[in-house]
């Protein structure tokens, strides 16, 4: 039998006769293995011992991603978005959109695997090797694989910055605006990048570095905009002991920075002494703008794909510009592929997404 765990394949016990039949998943992990697995080389091929005698009904169908890895189901999830996404675009009636749904109509409708095998646990993991991808701001996909990008970026060079500085300890920041309308969303944000931007001049700004990204949510009256700024600062260890800010006084000086006549919702909170910051990333290299939001509505998509066109999602300021300026490049690789050099490849597998079931299928 093989035994499908957490999304990969494990050489388990021989079938006998007397064993049940197995699951439709693990009907697919051995149809996947045994007939559609492409191979580079077939010196490390595991041996599977299945007994012929076993008859099991088994079909093509079985054969999805989310059979052969559950844990990538969400690309299934992300995919059928986009499609509305697409369809959203494709009804606006306007070539500026109509440019957009043929692209996210197109985007990662097939998908390259490699096996790669982890030898300590004789498991065989998938990990995307090619795909071809939209990268229109709003795609869910594109979206999905962007955060996921930063965040693996983010993962691998946090620990140099502690490094280079041991001492200094971090803040997880949020600054608000009051709601928009979204057709002020463009005007709005300008006033909050403007307003940050005066926040860091002055000379009780703390932060040595920082990392700012924009997040745009959906109102609760499901009309309005509320865009905000995360921000994760790097303070010098001397914050605390003389400079350090009172909840109060960030909240006075973002309204200076604002030039505001109400108070603003201001959030500040320290990480622990000696706790790694990077528990801070999720927070910080998320969607500009959750999914739901994406597909609640299609006019109020419309409009803040018009108000955040050549706007900037993420940036980097002071000391931690030179450890991850890259995070700024708008073409990203949204594949991550880079090869471990003792990874071993023990072939591909290729999906192509099937609009009307909703799903990644296995390719021929």
């Amino acid at each position: 039998m093989i035994l499908k765990i957490a999304g990969y394949f494990r050489i388990a016990k021989p079938i006998h006769q007397e064993d049940s039949c197995p699951s439709e998943p693990q009907q697919a992990a051995f149809l996947l293995l045994t007939s559609h697995l492409k191979r580079t080389s077939t010196s490390s091929i595991p041996t599977l011992n299945v007994s012929p005698r076993v008859k099991c009904q088994s079909s093509k169908d079985l054969l999805s991603l989310s059979d052969v890895s559950p844990k990538d189901k969400t690309w299934d999830k992300h995919r059928a978005n986009a499609d509305r996404v697409a369809g959203y675009y494709a009804s606006a009636g306007e070539n500026y959109f109509n440019r957009y749904a043929q692209r996210v109509s197109s985007c990662s409708e097939w998908l390259e695997f490699r096996l790669v095998p982890e030898l300590s646990e004789g498991l065989l993991k998938l990990k995307l090797s090619d795909a071809q991808f939209c990268r229109v701001r709003h795609c869910p996909v594109c979206q999905w694989r962007r955060s996921l990008m930063w965040k693996a970026k983010a993962y691998k060079i946090l620990p140099k910055v502690v490094a280079d500085y041991p001492k200094y300890r971090w803040l997880f920041i949020t600054l608000t605006v009051r709601n928009c309308k979204i057709e002020e969303l463009r005007t709005t944000l300008d006033w909050l990048n403007k307003a940050f931007k005066r926040l860091t001049e002055l000379k009780v700004w703390p932060a040595k570095g920082w990392v700012k990204s924009v997040e745009v949510t959906k109102g609760r009256d499901e009309i309005s905009a509320h865009p905000h700024l995360h921000i994760l600062a790097m303070v010098p260890p001397s914050y605390f002991s003389h400079g350090y800010l009172s909840q109060a006084k960030w909240v006075a000086l973002w309204q200076q920075c604002l030039r505001s006549d109400y108070q603003p919702v201001t959030y500040i909170k320290a990480i622990a002494k000696h706790h790694d910051p990077k528990v801070l990333i999720p927070e910080i290299l998320k969607y500009q703008v959750k999914e739901p939001d994406l597909i609640a509505d299609r006019e109020w998509l419309l409009e803040l794909t018009r108000q955040v066109h050549n706007t900037r999602a993420v940036a980097i300021g002071g000391v931690l510009r030179r450890y991850m300026r890259e995070l700024e490049e708008e073409h990203q690789d949204l594949i991550g592929n880079e090869q471990e050099t003792d990874e071993i490849d023990e072939g591909s597998l290729s999906f192509r997404w099937r609009r009307k079931l909703k799903k990644y299928k296995i390719e021929e």
